[in-house]
């Protein structure tokens, strides 16, 4: 695979200022791919520079020329597609056909939102005798996971563009090939030197050296609850504002009355998709008693269509498959039963995980309170509609979920009570320009549409 051997810095590609690099492993079949920088505080400090020294220029930028540059970015990505899907293909393992579909797609669409939001947004209101600005929070700290290497990529470089910021990326060292296509782009479109910098290296190191450099105004992360409470605390000494997309366990409830067949299969595939490395994908299934035996016969049949190394890809790493056999042989000791998959390893060679369905799942044990990251759904049960209000909210995430009814009122009615950022109400389409984030320990702040543009503003007043 291409890989550039430098950082991309001040609107070009410089060598970085240590010897380490660092591995890229395709989880399908375990051989190196190819070998990127290990990024330091060095390569840090001149990042974070550059991007202060084009703040100034691009924040006064208007912002037509910006939704221009935007849009000529997305252009450079539509010319990239192939590449892209056989990039993450290789440095993540989905299936080529998900990469085309989501991986390379998506970033495409969201990057478009942007450069029509960036034309139109209203940067500037009258409040009786006042003007409101919004202004660019200034140099944007960007860190993103490898689950989906380019849509977090462009969801936070997107909106910290269109608002005038400038940014410095610390991509997931798993899949870092992908980011460096991404930079390869941004120079394509032509953006000004600083506006967009890119280091490699380990999160320990380049992640935190970002996140605390005292250059940095905004840190935008998306990871781990763990991890997020570290740069939450990191950013707080410095009171620095900080974007947290963090974890899930989010819950698709089935209502009686709801086309069961329809919401069991669909609810399989959500959480199967991307081989289960989706942070809002459905991973607890809450069925009605008196309908949970054929739910969870459903369930096996559908999961059973999802065979390892087709369908559904390997985990994206030996650390990544290791912590989900656990977490299944954990759930099969605490008493829950399976009902297919396993923690048996399906394939001699790749990160592969059996797709896994457990039964006879309480609310209170591990698997369903702890975020798996990995093909495994859990099927409980539940009385009536307040038991399953409680069982879904009894967790510390509240990311996504779903909710299926005989009818979209009596969905919406208890999608309204969930403690959860967003909801598919009876298998609702993806919304590019809505809000995505969390409650609860699922993060801080929104990404996507009008509401990701905003945590890259802030606010001052003028009063006449």
């Amino acid at each position: 695979m291409k890989a550039h051997d430098g950082m991309y810095i001040g609107g070009r590609w410089r060598p970085a200022a240590g010897q380490d690099t660092i591995p890229v492993v395709n989880p399908a079949d375990e051989q190196v791919i190819a070998h990127v920088p290990a990024g330091g505080p060095e390569d840090v400090d001149a990042a974070v520079r550059a991007a202060r020294e084009a703040f100034p220029g691009w924040a006064a930028t208007p912002p037509a020329e910006r939704a221009a540059a935007i849009g000529a970015l997305r252009d450079a990505l539509v010319a990239r597609q192939e590449e892209i899907a056989e990039t993450v293909t290789a440095e993540l393992g989905s299936p080529l056909a998900l990469s085309q579909a989501v991986h390379a797609s998506l970033p495409v669409m969201v990057a478009g939102s942007y450069a029509e939001l960036a034309a139109s947004y209203a940067f500037e209101e009258k409040i009786g005798t006042s003007t409101v600005l919004l202004e660019p929070v200034g140099v944007v700290g960007a860190i993103t996971p490898w689950n989906y290497p380019l849509h977090q990529v462009v969801a936070k470089v997107a909106p910290a563009l269109a608002a005038g910021c400038t940014v410095v990326l610390k991509p997931a060292e798993d899949t870092p090939l992908t980011a460096q296509l991404f930079a390869d782009a941004v120079h394509e479109a032509g953006l000004p030197a600083g506006v967009f910098n890119l280091v490699t290296g380990l999160g320990p190191v380049a992640g935190q050296a970002l996140a605390a450099h005292e250059g940095v105004d905004l840190v935008s992360f998306t990871g781990s609850t763990a991890v997020g409470r570290q740069i939450g605390a990191t950013a707080g000494a410095a009171v620095k504002r900080v974007a947290l997309e963090l974890g899930g366990k989010s819950a698709n409830v089935i209502l009686p009355g709801a086309d069961l067949a329809k919401a069991v299969n669909v609810g399989i595939a959500n959480v199967m998709s991307n081989s289960g490395q989706t942070c809002s994908a459905w991973t607890r299934m809450l069925v009605h008693t008196d309908q949970y035996d054929e739910a969870v016969t459903l369930a096996a049949t559908a999961v059973a269509k999802y065979v390892p190394g087709e369908r559904v890809g390997p985990l994206v790493s030996a650390k990544q498959q290791q912590r989900v056999r656990g977490y299944i042989e954990k759930g099969v000791a605490e008493g829950a039963r399976l009902v297919a998959g396993g923690p048996d390893v399906p394939k001699e060679t790749g990160y592969y995980v059996s797709p896994t369905v457990f039964a006879d799942v309480a609310p209170e044990m591990t698997i369903a309170q702890e975020e798996i990251f990995g093909p495994v759904v859990a099927l409980l049960r539940y009385e009536d509609e307040d038991d399953a209000l409680r069982i879904a909210n009894g967790t510390v995430y509240g990311l996504g979920g779903a909710v299926w009814a005989a009818d979209e009122a009596t969905a919406v009615a208890f999608a309204r009570r969930m403690d959860t950022g967003q909801v598919d109400i009876n298998g609702g389409r993806f919304n590019p320009l809505a809000p995505f984030g969390g409650y609860k320990q699922s993060g801080v702040g929104r990404e996507l549409g009008p509401h990701g543009l905003s945590e890259y503003l802030q606010t001052k007043s003028l009063q006449f």
